[in-house]
């Protein structure tokens, strides 16, 4: 009983190439009392497994967070065996907006503490206690409301390429830590403002509102199923789009286009860009805004000396990744001193 991913990146690809199907890039989320993990994420990765799904999953005793692409001839199979599952039946599946065959290359179904790193201790507040949820229409007339203050709940890199007009992004590597900024910088206004947040797909919201509300804020409203549902929303109903630029997304695609705007600028030289890469140099791997001049001419890398790591042979490199970890340069995404015109530099 296979259990686990056994092929590479590189092999799925090929296969997704030669098997010539139309995948659906979808999300999910659903905080419910899961008795045991373990089991459940067995469940779905023989089950998913069957119906070729790819992608990243969460789940833990709070429940479950998936960012998944099925081939679209399987999508009502898959809603199908969600719907066998009482606490997912009916359950709202976020569509991608851009689609591409490739989003995901591996099946990945992980136990976690939590399927959202909060850093929170969910005994001391009820977390049921949500804010008031918003269609997308409801959202622009909050928005437009001079006593509303909207705050984008995402991490740095992803407002830096959009976010909605007027909305505070604060400048933050993860989730937990714009908790307790937010609630420090709006504190005299707990009482006498809409507190309106929103984040890429509503998750990260439901828990954020329940802890705001907590903390005393008597206003508190969210976008439901956030950017991705809202854009949905936008394009099938006529709404107003009130969203500047890109929507930062957790796989291959990186981004979602929501408006012609380009709000953004590439780390290296400044030039107006909104495309994220990862450097070249696999010991490094940082996330970074590039455009296409400065990836010619540097080699899809952040820096000189990552260029000249690239160069050398292969074995040498993987002699110089000996012993080394990169993951805390990874996930400071766009932050590096070698990039010249990072978000905040104070060169750029």
């Amino acid at each position: 009983m296979q259990l686990y991913n056994k092929l590479s990146a590189e092999e799925r690809a090929k296969l997704i190439d030669e098997a010539g199907k139309d995948r659906i890039t979808i999300s999910f989320y659903q905080y419910h009392k899961i008795e045991n993990p373990q089991l459940f994420r067995d469940k779905l990765f023989l089950e998913w497994d069957q119906l070729e799904v790819l992608g990243r999953t969460y789940v833990s005793y709070e429940g479950i967070n998936a960012q998944i692409s099925v081939p679209s001839e399987n999508f009502l199979s898959l809603k199908e065996q969600l719907d066998s599952i009482s606490f997912l039946n009916g359950i709202r599946l976020n569509v991608a907006v851009e689609h591409d065959n490739k989003s995901f290359l591996k099946l990945k179904v992980k136990v976690r503490n939590k399927i959202v790193a909060d850093g929170l201790n969910d005994e001391t507040f009820d977390v049921t206690n949500k804010g008031v949820h918003l269609n997308a229409k409801e959202f622009n007339e909050m928005l437009a409301n001079p006593n509303t203050v909207c705050v984008d709940m995402r991490n740095h890199y992803e407002s830096e390429i959009g976010h909605f007009d007027g909305a505070i992004t604060p400048d933050v590597d993860t989730f937990r830590d714009s908790l307790d900024i937010i609630e420090e910088d709006l504190k005299d206004n707990k009482e006498d403002k809409n507190l309106l947040m929103y984040c890429t797909g509503g998750i990260r919201c439901e828990k954020a509102s329940a802890y705001y509300k907590h903390k005393g804020f008597k206003n508190v409203f969210q976008l439901e199923g956030g950017i991705i549902e809202y854009t949905r929303q936008v394009n099938a109903e006529g709404i107003e789009n009130k969203f500047l630029g890109k929507n930062f997304v957790f796989d291959h695609r990186r981004a979602e286009k929501i408006s012609d705007d380009v709000i953004a600028n590439c780390h290296q030289c400044g030039k107006s860009c909104d495309s994220h890469t990862n450097c070249a140099n696999e010991a490094c791997h940082l996330l970074f805004i590039q455009c296409d001049e400065c990836a010619e001419q540097m080699e899809n890398t952040c820096s000189v000396e990552c260029q000249e790591i690239i160069r050398l042979p292969f074995e040498k490199q993987k002699e110089l990744r000996k012993g080394t970890h990169a993951s805390n340069k990874i996930f400071k995404k766009g932050r590096s001193e070698k990039l010249k015109f990072q978000k905040g530099n104070t060169c750029s």
